[in-house]
């Protein structure tokens, strides 16, 4: 049928969400989305939009999808908010397993891009890692933690969040990402128990 698009859009944001996050914003180019995608530039153009609206789209594809396994992760946060930051991280060393993915992670190298980014997009990276920090954060004082502590342990579990993104990109062993969980989770052991 004519003027009627011949492919599946979210096959296609799929496709361009892995290149970017495979090779980051500055080293992707419309040519290597064209390739990634099966799309002409004039396809990706009039379906997508440039560049920058076409990454934004996948940044936020990308939010949502692993946003929406952290929410469910932090659920029992109010109950067993223990339990609940070790089910966090699990979605990230679970990402960073899979073979199927590009090491690291897509905002956590969006973020580390920010300089050659535009305005918007760059705004549109840090909204992203502070959504990371609000969700700990909620799920921290749900947990009971005095408001000092949860502000603090949730900065500091989204920065050890994007850190193992980082480490899994540069080869760190499952092991040594385990550690630096472990870590994490025996100082906001102490940190639960001391509440009581």
């Amino acid at each position: 049928m004519a003027g009627k698009k011949q492919f599946d859009m979210n096959t296609a944001l799929d496709a361009a969400m892995i290149q970017f996050w495979r090779a980051g914003y500055a080293d992707t180019s419309v040519d290597d989305l064209s390739r990634a995608t099966g799309l002409n530039r004039s396809s990706i153009y009039s379906s997508f939009g440039d560049k920058d609206t076409l990454f934004l789209r996948c940044l936020n594809r990308y939010a949502v999808r692993y946003g929406d396994k952290y929410d469910a992760a932090l659920s029992c946060a109010a109950s067993e908010p223990l339990a609940a930051v070790r089910a966090f991280f699990d979605v990230t060393l679970e990402r960073i397993a899979d073979p199927e993915l590009p090491d690291g992670c897509l905002i956590a190298q969006s973020a580390m891009a920010i300089p050659v980014l535009s305005p918007a997009v760059a705004a549109h990276a840090r909204q992203a890692l502070g959504f990371q920090r609000l969700r700990l954060r909620a799920a921290l004082k749900a947990g009971r933690l005095a408001d000092l502590d949860a502000d603090a342990f949730a900065v500091h579990a989204a920065a050890v969040n994007q850190s193992l993104a980082v480490m899994s990109r540069s080869g760190a062993s499952p092991a040594e990402l385990l550690a630096v969980v472990g870590v994490t989770m025996g100082a906001l052991s102490q940190a639960l128990r001391a509440r009581n």
